[in-house]
């Protein structure tokens, strides 16, 4: 059991749901990062999802496209990623999950990718690109190194593909709200609790959703039907459209603050 699923453990005994904001890590630079990490964490975030920046993210939409590309552009690396994650681990004992494409991984290496990661206090791997049938290997290292591999649902996917993609399934389940790329939307598709919590049904680890969710009543409304929340652009604009003021850290905090109350109820 790891990080992960020990706070999972502790909000079903308290009654409450999963709040996991995203950060683009190197978004604006690694030092605000190591500090948006750290303001998330004290603003009550369960577990928080760092986005390694990739050149052709192919399930974010343009919010998180652009903040990593200017990552990139400042020149942000995996290894400088890891040290992050090491100096965040210092000082703080929150779940951390990393968002990766498999092309990353792949030309790092998987074993000397999820040992690095391991080793600097990763908890769980996102890898939207990589379906179950692809990532035998890749399990069976991370399985070893008590790393959760993370896999995605949407709501086209059939129950029999459903029940398939659970089996494999180590953290959480990302049930993605909407098909398409992430995003703020102002409303999300009818029929998507039922969708959720037929999922639910299937699955022996938590259900968590996330595309398109970015304000608390929205996040109270999936909660209800699932076992957390996860939120990313809404996040990222602030902090895009706060950059240069001086507490443009704490404001992205308080809108995790925000998010996380109406879920820690």
């Amino acid at each position: 059991m790891n990080r992960i699923d020990q706070k999972f453990r502790e909000l079903k005994k308290q009654g409450c749901k999963a709040f996991i904001p995203y950060v683009t890590a190197g978004y604006p630079n690694l030092s605000v990062t190591e500090k948006l990490v750290l303001e998330f964490a004290q603003n009550d975030a369960d577990i928080i999802e760092i986005g390694i920046p990739f050149s052709d993210p192919m399930a974010d939409g343009p919010t998180i496209q652009q903040s990593s590309q200017q990552a990139l552009d400042e020149g942000v690396t995996l290894n400088g990623i890891f040290d992050l994650v090491k100096k965040v681990r210092a000082r703080n004992d929150v779940p951390l999950a990393l968002m990766t494409y498999y092309n990353p991984v792949f030309h790092f290496g998987e074993e000397k990718f999820v040992k690095k990661a391991r080793a600097c206090g990763v908890d769980g791997l996102i890898i939207p690109d990589l379906p179950p049938e692809e990532a035998r290997s890749l399990l069976k290292i991370a399985r070893r190194e008590k790393i959760s591999l993370i896999f995605f649902l949407a709501p086209t996917t059939t129950e029999a593909r459903m029940k398939k993609i659970l089996k494999y399934a180590g953290g959480f389940v990302y049930f993605v709200s909407v098909a398409g790329v992430t995003g703020a939307r102002r409303s999300l598709p009818a029929g998507l609790a039922a969708k959720v919590k037929k999922a639910k049904s299937f699955s022996r680890v938590p259900v968590c959703v996330g595309f398109g969710i970015s304000t608390p009543e929205q996040a109270r409304t999936l909660a209800a039907g699932a076992d957390g929340v996860i939120v990313g652009s809404a996040i990222i604009k602030v902090i895009t459209q706060n950059q240069g003021k001086k507490d443009f850290v704490q404001k992205a905090g308080r809108l995790v603050a925000r998010l996380s109350k109406s879920l820690h109820i």
